[in-house]
This record gives structure tokens, sequence and C-alpha cells, in this order.
């Protein structure tokens, strides 16, 4: 237990716990304090006088970590929450503050009261809802612990090195490439699974090779030069440091060095500007993107083979960071669960993406969610207490049966629909998934994110751990976290702060249902404040989490170079009688070769075939960028009915498959760092 001395005159007493972020979940009956969760007294918690003579000597929070409220010893079928001691500007119990109050302090009795709730609602954990719906119960989600040598194996197959265990693997050459571009740290992170890896497999008969011998042969059949503009391992080691006369500005996040270099340097001694400490909404640091003159690069702007690089480079980043951090984080399975193939609640994203795609082709997020969210907006987001005041428990149970219904028929009644109510419903879709929103495979990754030592590693964190989320479960939760901030910011009207919508909405994504059941009382408030931090940092950095790091990006164009300079070594013969054949009819059709003129004479050759334009010449100066190759397009033909906002000016071949450029994409330097692509304007595909 410590104690944390508060600003106001208050000090917060709390537990803490040095047991793992999400215990194994194994052997459920046996733990400790178990009690019905239904009967947990949820939202109790005490906040004490400050000692006039200062806080008692001895006792202070753990270091990077939230202190957690300590429940009182009341009835269970308590409603009341008692508070000793006193914070000036309220009034208790239950009186909001028209300021921005801490985690730490007042806004947690939403948390409680949320969880409080939820149980009631299901009438316990593990037993189907009151607002279930149609009544039919719905399994709990059963967590497997990987067996020995297991999970090194899973996480080497999904970063695409498989061959490094396997010798049956089709990937080999892929592998190979992939190992060439990693950092120092990421290698780090890969010989620490293979070896573990290797120890326990030496009493097997097939051969796992020793990784000394992996990165040297890696590194022996790569001898191709760097792609322009990417890193080396050296020169981002050395970026990385302090010695290229920068301080770095703690709320500047770098996006071309490796957030585990980043981590490393800062571990060694770097001399980074630290923030100031602080929970509050309005005092949350201001990060910002070091912006990169060849753009910002988004989800959803690659294409899927692209994205699939990324995917495995941000998963070896991801655990190199926790690695620098000396996190060791132990990877959960979901097993196989009997779920729902049809209607609405308790269906999985993807089938339900699935039936919507059917109705709707180009669906990324559930139609029944994005119709709640319209309608809670329709109604006015002005409503005190939205997300945090439930609807009547009666009338969501009959909602939930009438959409179920009537959804899909276009029958059912919005009109009669009352704004508590829908949000209501909202949330119960969320946490009635099968599986959490945040995956069973990464939720300990997640929840894990505030033992990193700065806000700055939490957010990096955080953008590997968004970028790594399966694309209907990242679209979903952008989707809410684009409502949430809507609603945040309506918050004079609605009582609504940042603070208030996490913790109201951290229980429903991070509580799983049965999630209760698996953790004694004391776990569950150790984790309490972390998961409502977490969903906080994700609502107030979203505009930055779901951007793909340059660095991950000069990877991806080194593989793909190296892939295409193999590839062409192939069909040399090939290219060189095309070459010939080019050559001879060359002085008798000239224009042929004016794109390539174009740029090397500073002109660049835009194609738009889905409008019907066959080529434009652009210029190429310091100042052009996206944006204005979009508006010089649209000048030139009147034709064009896609709206301005909808059009995209794509980057194709040479080192990227396919890119959708950010307007503000100087095309100079892109063109340098990619002098082989093609540019070319189509609808975007968001």
């Amino acid at each position: 237990m410590s104690r944390q001395q508060d600003s106001k005159g208050v000090i917060l007493t709390g537990y803490f716990s040095n047991s793992e972020v999400v215990p194994p979940l194994t052997g459920l009956n046996n733990v400790e304090d178990s009690e019905s969760p239904a009967l947990r007294r949820s939202g109790h918690y005490s906040v004490q006088a400050k000692d006039k003579h200062g806080p008692t000597p001895g006792l202070s929070p753990t270091p990077g970590s939230s202190p957690i409220l300590k429940p009182t010893h009341l009835s269970p079928a308590s409603n009341s929450t008692h508070l000793s001691g006193s914070a000036p500007s309220c009034k208790l119990p239950y009186q909001r503050c028209s300021s921005q109050d801490s985690l730490d302090e007042l806004a947690m009795d939403d948390y409680w009261k949320e969880v409080a709730h939820i149980s009631s609602s299901r009438g316990g954990e593990g037993a189907e809802g009151a607002e279930g719906g149609e009544g039919e119960a719905q399994e709990e989600v059963q967590l497997k612990v990987p067996e020995e040598g297991e999970q090194e194996e899973a996480w080497l197959e999904e970063a695409g090195l498989a061959m490094l265990f396997d010798d049956s693997s089709m990937e080999k050459e892929d592998s190979l490439v992939l190992l060439s571009t990693l950092t120092r740290t990421q290698v780090a992170a890969v010989e620490r699974r293979l070896t573990s890896l290797t120890l326990r497999k030496r009493k097997h008969t097939h051969h796992v090779p020793d990784v000394r011998d992996i990165f040297r042969q890696g590194s022996k059949e790569q001898e191709a030069p760097p792609t322009a503009g990417s890193e080396t391992r050296n020169e981002e080691a050395a970026s990385a440091g302090v010695d290229q006369g920068r301080v770095e500005v703690e709320t500047d996040l770098n996006l071309e060095v490796s957030f585990s270099e980043q981590a490393l340097s800062y571990r060694e001694g770097s001399k980074v500007a630290e923030e100031a400490s602080c929970d509050t909404d309005d005092q949350l640091p201001n990060f910002k993107l070091i912006r990169d003159k060849t753009g910002l690069t988004k989800v959803g702007d690659l294409s899927p083979q692209d994205m699939k690089k990324v995917h495995r480079l941000v998963l070896i980043e991801m655990t190199a960071l926790y690695d620098t951090a000396g996190i060791d984080l132990k990877a959960h399975k979901a097993v196989k669960l009997k779920v729902k193939e049809w209607g609405l609640f308790g269906v999985p994203l993807v089938t339900l993406l699935e039936h919507d795609q059917g109705r709707a082709p180009g669906t990324r997020v559930p139609i029944i969610l994005q119709r709640l969210i319209n309608h809670i907006e329709e109604e006015g987001l002005d409503t005190e207490g939205l997300l945090r005041i439930p609807g009547s428990a009666t009338r969501v149970k009959a909602v939930c049966q009438d959409l179920e219904a009537n959804f899909y028929e276009g029958v059912f009644p919005w009109e009669t629909l009352k704004q508590h109510d829908a949000a209501s419903v909202l949330k119960l879709f969320i946490r009635e998934l099968p599986h959490p929103l945040l995956t069973v495979e990464y939720l300990n990754a997640f929840i894990a994110v505030l033992k990193l030592p700065t806000k700055k590693q939490q957010l990096q964190a955080l953008n590997l751990l968004v970028l790594l989320l399966p694309e209907a479960n990242r679209d979903t939760l952008k989707t809410l976290m684009e409502f949430f901030q809507r609603v945040i910011d309506h918050k004079d009207q609605n009582k609504m702060t940042l603070n208030n919508v996490s913790v109201v909405m951290a229980p429903n994504i991070f509580m799983f249902k049965g999630f209760r059941s698996k953790i004694s009382e004391q776990q569950e408030f150790s984790l309490a404040t972390g998961i409502a931090n977490i969903v906080r940092l994700l609502i107030r950095y979203q505009n930055l989490l779901w951007t793909i790091p340059k660095f991950i990006m000069n990877q991806v164009r080194k593989q793909n170079a190296e892939n295409q300079r193999k590839t062409n070594k192939d069909h040399a013969m090939r290219k060189i009688l095309r070459r010939m054949a080019y050559d001879r009819d060359k002085s008798d059709k000239p224009d042929r070769g004016s794109a390539e003129q174009d740029s090397v004479q500073g002109f660049i050759r835009v194609q738009a075939p889905q409008f019907s334009k066959v080529s434009m010449a652009v210029q190429l100066t310091e100042k052009l960028q996206a944006a204005d190759v979009l508006t010089r397009f649209l000048s030139q033909d009147s034709c064009v009915s896609v709206k301005r906002e909808d059009l995209c000016l794509y980057e194709i071949g040479g080192n990227i498959k396919e890119r959708c450029l950010d307007e503000e994409t100087y095309m100079k330097d892109l063109q340098e760092l990619n002098p082989s692509a093609e540019w070319v304007i189509k609808a975007a595909l968001r």
C-alpha cells in the first residue's frame, strides 16, 4: 500500500501489485480473495485528510505508476460512497467539480459505478445479462497460456521469421531481406526469442540454427546499398543519441528513428527534456509529430502487401521497445469459442462486417455501431451525463431485442430511442463482443504501457499496438475514439470531460466477459486507474496513434527495393531484350520516352486513368505539394464528379507497392526517395 500527497490537501491511499499485469489465467478456482464478482465492493474508496506535518515517511507512490484508491469496507449492497477528509473545491459525495479532476481523485468514482452497473446488468460475470438481447447464453472468453516454446514460435512466425526454426518455411528469402533491415534493438529482440527457443528445443531432433549464424548469413546475402532516405542501424543509433548537438524536446515525436533505439538512448542517459507530471485534461503533454517532407503515412494509405510487412516490423519493434524497458510480456491465446454467427450483439467483428459488406460494400465499421453513434449525435451531444448515466435496464433490454429483430429490416423506431438508452446500447455492443476489442493477444501489452518510463514511450507503444490490431478492431476503435472526442468537445454542456469519458468507457473496453472472475479484488483495484489512463491516452492522442512511423516505412521501402533488385536480376535478359527493341523504335516514336525525360528534366507525369485522363506533366519545385497536383488536376478537368476530399494522389511502384499521399507531401523530396515511382490520381479507398 502506498500514499500520495495531493496538492489540494488530501492523501490518496491505494493498493499496488507487483504481480503480472494480467495474472496467468489458469487454475481460475484458486484466485486469491475470490468473492462472487457480483458482490465485490465496487466504487468505494477513501480520501484521507492530509496530515499537517506532511506525508507519512517511507510511503511514496510507485515510480511511473498512478495510485489506486483504496476500497473501504462497506456493505456490498450499499450504493453510497463514504469519503473522509475533504477536497476544497468539491462538495461530497458525487458532486462534480467544475475543475478537471485527475483520475486519482473523484473521477474514479464513475469507474466503479460503471463496473457495478455492468455487473448487475449481467447478473454476475459469466451469466447472460439482463441486457443481453435474445437471452441466449454466451460463453466466457477462455485464455490459454502458451506451452513451453510455443510463445517464441508463435512470435517468430507472426514476425515472418518462421524459417529460423522451421526449415520447411516457404518465406526464407523474404525473411533474410527482413533481417537485413532491422535495427540493433530489433535484432536483439529477435535474438532473445530465438535463443530462448533454442534452449527449449535442444532435446528435439530437428536443428535450430545458432542465432549468430542466422544474422551473419543475412548480412552476407544483403549487400545492396540502402534505399535512398532509409537509415542503417549505425545511423539510427547515432541519430538517437545526444551527440548531434540537439537536445530533443519531450513533446516532439520523432518518427524517423526507431522507438526502441530512442528508448535505449534514454536508458543510457540521453538528455531529454522531461514533461511535467500532470493528470488533468488540459495539461497532458501537447505532443506533436516532427513532419517529414516525404509525407505522413496513415493506416489505410498502404496496399495490403505493404501492410503485411508493416505488421511484422511493428511486432518486432514493439517487442524491442518493451525489452529495452525490461518489461517481459506474457501473451495469451484465446481458446476457440462457440460464437453467434448472426445477429448484432455477441457476434465477432469480422463476422458482423462480412454480413454488413454484403449489404454495403466497403463497410469498415459495423453498421449498427455507426447508426447508434449517428443517433446519439442527432439527438444532441449536450445531454448532461452522456455515456455516464445508464439507461433504463428494462428499456435497454427491449431495445436490444427490437434491434435484433428489425434493424436490418429498416423498421426499428429510432425516434423512440432515448439518448441515455442509446449510449447504454452502444456500451453493451462493445463489451458483449466475443473477444475484447483490443484482442486477447495484445491486451497485456496495452495494460503494460504505463510501465514504460516516459509519456513519450507510452505514446510510442500505443502507436505500435494500434498498428498491430486486426483491421476490423483498429477501424472500430478509431470510430469510437473519434466519437468520444466529439462528446468531450461538448463538455461545457454535458459535463463529460476527457477524464470522465475515459473512466466510464475503460471497463466497457477492457473488461471482456468473464474478466472479473479471473482476477482477485486487489488485482482489479490495481488495474483500475491504469486502464482508465490508457483509454484517456487513446482518446487524447488519436490523431497521432494511427500514423505509421517513418522508420517503419523506410524498412518497408528497403525490403521492396531488395526484392525488386532480385526480381530484376532474375529477369535481366528480358530487360535487355526489351531495351534493345525500345532503342530501335525510339527514333520513330520520340514521345514514348517523354515520362522518363520529364523526370530527368524536373517534371513528373501524373496519370488519372480512372477519370479518362491520359497524363499531365507537372514541374517539380521545392514547394510543390501533393495538394497542388490535385488542385491543378481539378482545374484542368471539370468533368470529374468526385469530391476534392475523396481524391488522392498515389505513389505506385519503385520501392513501394502503393501509397496514398498526405496532401502536405513535398513531391520533389518524394521523387528523390522513390525515383522509379509512378504518380496516379484516383478515388481514395479509405
